[in-house]
C-alpha cells in the first residue's frame, strides 16, 4: 500500500483547518450544506455528462486504487521473470503451462499459455501489446474523468457564488444581513476551488501516475515473454530488464567496483597491477 494520496489529502485539509483556527474563525462558517451540495453535486453531474455512465462508473470503482493502489518493484518482476526463463531452459517451453497455473496476473498467465501452446512470436507480440493498449486507455479514462471534474469544480463555486449574491441584492434592505450572507456567498467559490486542488486533481493525477507504473510493468513482463519464448540466457535477460527500468534500480545495477576508484591527492588508484607496472621506469640499457 502507498499512502500518498491519503497523506497528501490528510495533510492539505488539515493546513486549511490550522489556517482556519489560528485566524480565530470557526470550521462552520465554511461548512454550509447548500454550497456544498452545490459544488459536489453540480461537479459530478457535469463530470458524467461530459462523457459516458460506463466511463463514470469505471473512474469511481477505480477510486479506492488511488488511496490504497499498490505498486508491485520492478526488481520483483524481473526475478519472476529471470525464474521463469531458468525454468523454461532447464525443462522446456512447454513446462510454461505448469507455471501459468501458479501466476495470478491474467497478462503474465495469458502469455505463458500462448509461449506453451507454440503460438508464434510476432503474433503473441501483436496479442500483448493489444492488452496493454486495452488496459491503459481504461485506466487513463479514470483519470481523465477526475481531472476533468478538477476543471468544472471552480467555475461550478463560481456560479454558486453569483446566485449567492443575486440573493444578497434582493435583500439590500436589511444591512445588518448583508455581511453573514456575502461571506456565506463566497463559500461557494471556496469549496469548488477546494475541491477541485484538494481531491480531484490529486486523485486523477495518482490515478494517471498508477496507470504508468502499471504500464512499465506490463511492458517488461511483455518483453521478458518474447525473450523467454525465444530462449534467452536467463542472467542476459535479467540485465535487459534491468536497464529498462529507470533510476534506482539500474543505477545500483550499473554501479562501479572498486577497481574504478581514484586514489587521494592525485595518487593512482587501486587499479589492476598492471597499472603500477605501467609507472615504473625503463632499465637502462
Amino acid at each position: 500500500m502507498d499512502p500518498a494520496t491519503l497523506v497528501g489529502i490528510a495533510i492539505a485539509f488539515g493546513s486549511l483547518f490550522a489556517m482556519i483556527t489560528l485566524e480565530g474563525s470557526s470550521l462552520h462558517s465554511i461548512l454550509l450544506p447548500a454550497p456544498m451540495i452545490l459544488v459536489f453535486g453540480a461537479t459530478i453531474a457535469v463530470g458524467i455528462a461530459g462523457g459516458t455512465i460506463r466511463d463514470a462508473i469505471s473512474a469511481f470503482k477505480a477510486v479506492p486504487a488511488a488511496f490504497i493502489g499498490k505498486t508491485t518493484p520492478p526488481q520483483q518482476v524481473i526475478d519472476q521473470v529471470v525464474g521463469l526463463a531458468e525454468k523454461a531452459r532447464s525443462s522446456g517451453l512447454l513446462a510454461l503451462e505448469q507455471e501459468a497455473d501458479n501466476v495470478a496476473d491474467p497478462f503474465l498467465r495469458g502469455a505463458l499459455q500462448n509461449i506453451a501452446d507454440g503460438t508464434d512470436g510476432d503474433e503473441l507480440r501483436i496479442l500483448l501489446e493489444d492488452e496493454l493498449a486495452t488496459a491503459t486507455k481504461e485506466s487513463r479514462n479514470a483519470a481523465k474523468f477526475f481531472t476533468s471534474l478538477g476543471g468544472y469544480a471552480p467555475t461550478v463555486g463560481i456560479i454558486g457564488t453569483v446566485v449567492s449574491l443575486t440573493h444578497v441584492l434582493e435583500n439590500l434592505d436589511t444591512p445588518s444581513t448583508l455581511g453573514p450572507m456575502i461571506a456565506a456567498a463566497f463559500v461557494a467559490t471556496l469549496w469548488g476551488l477546494l475541491t477541485a486542488n484538494f481531491l480531484w486533481l490529486p486523485i486523477g493525477s495518482r490515478l494517471k501516475r498508477l496507470s504508468d507504473i502499471e504500464v512499465e510493468r506490463m511492458t517488461l513482463l511483455l518483453e521478458g515473454a518474447l525473450a523467454v519464448q525465444a530462449g534467452s540466457q536467463p542472467r542476459l535477460l535479467g540485465e535487459r530488464l534491468r536497464a529498462m527500468v529507470p533510476a534506482p534500480t539500474s543505477a545500483r545495477a550499473g554501479k562501479p567496483g572498486k577497481a574504478g576508484k581514484p586514489g587521494k591527492a592525485g595518487k593512482p588508484g587501486k587499479g589492476p597491477k598492471a597499472d603500477k607496472a605501467d609507472t615504473s621506469l625503463p632499465k637502462a640499457a
